[in-house]
């Protein structure tokens, strides 16, 4: 089966299901949206997509790809991406992730979809559609099929998405206008910035799930953005990652201290001290810095195997 006759099969499914506001557009109800976030802790907006809370974005903020890592113990190993060109490496890009997928055009799928649209006195979709849904914490994940369809967005509508998202972007295919977007405050990751706007790609999917390079992007997953990549993290993932995170910063600022000593070699402390006295040292700073609630939690999820025996090398 080819690539494009995969992922045309959810699209002809979901026409049958899925009528109404995108008419012929695949689109998860919001009961489909709940069925396949199960998982998600949190509350939802009013489609059914994961709400994560403002202030476990805010955490996120202080980690690093290597602290997001912990998804692939826990089996989500299809998350991360590379390869991107980078607005801003200095700038981190968190938000809840709207998708939207698209397909390079066909006459005969493209044309059923804007006369049924027509017919309703609905607009003819395209990929702004999906940027006019954008809120406040969003990240607009973009599947443009690669680079050669043009310009997804350029400087005006760039402009728009940081005004309206206080984030950024995420686009699998290429940008235009560069030196008109670089001035912007906001984050972005693309395959290529090149003169032509978008051409010959059609609207297939509005969040729905996606794949951006090698990782999976549900809508509502937890877009991590640092000079090194992206991470996509499900939201059922996310307070164990921020958790572990803490203990990852006290570990470090405990290991930099012994260092400070210069009583030490590397090995005696890094990854993890071995000598009893060291390591009831190390515990104790732990649980002093944690706290005795979140010192407990630590240990529930180490024995649960949700969190390293060891912090992770840094």
């Amino acid at each position: 089966m080819t690539k494009l006759r995969m992922r045309l099969t959810p699209l002809f499914l979901a026409m049958i299901v899925a009528q109404g506001l995108w008419g012929q557009i695949i689109s998860l109800s919001k009961e489909q949206m709940i069925k396949y976030t199960a998982q998600n802790p949190f509350e939802r907006f009013p489609d059914g997509r994961p709400k994560v809370p403002d202030g476990l974005l805010e955490k996120l903020k202080d980690m690093s790809a290597e602290e997001v890592l912990g998804l692939n113990a826990r089996g989500f190993r299809n998350q991360w991406e590379a390869g991107w060109q980078v607005l801003h490496p200095n700038k981190m890009l968190v938000g809840r992730a709207v998708t939207l997928q698209m397909m390079p055009t066909r006459p005969d799928i493209s044309g059923v979809d804007q006369a049924d649209r027509r017919a309703r006195n609905q607009t003819v979709l395209n990929h702004q559609t999906a940027l006019d849904m954008l809120q406040k914490g969003d990240v607009l994940v973009v599947d443009a099929c690669g680079a050669q369809f043009g310009g997804v967005i350029g400087d005006n509508l760039a402009y728009y998405i940081m005004k309206k998202t206080g984030t950024g972007f995420v686009i699998d295919g290429a940008i235009r206008d560069i030196r008109g977007i670089a001035p912007f405050d906001m984050a972005g990751y693309y395959r290529a910035a090149v003169p032509p706007a978008i051409h010959d790609l059609m609207v297939t999917g509005i969040n729905v799930p996606i794949h951006v390079g090698g990782a999976t992007v549900m809508p509502g997953d937890v877009v991590f953005g640092d000079p090194e990549g992206v991470y996509f993290i499900p939201p059922s993932q996310l307070q164990d990652l921020v958790d572990e995170a803490d203990v990852t910063h006290i570990h470090d600022d405990w290991t930099k201290k012994k260092f400070d000593e210069g009583k030490y070699v590397s090995t005696d402390i890094y990854s993890r001290p071995r000598d009893p006295a060291l390591v009831k040292e190390y515990e104790a700073y732990l649980k002093e810095k944690l706290g005795a609630q979140k010192y407990d939690e630590y240990l529930k999820r180490r024995q649960a195997g949700r969190g390293p025996a060891a912090p992770p090398q840094r």
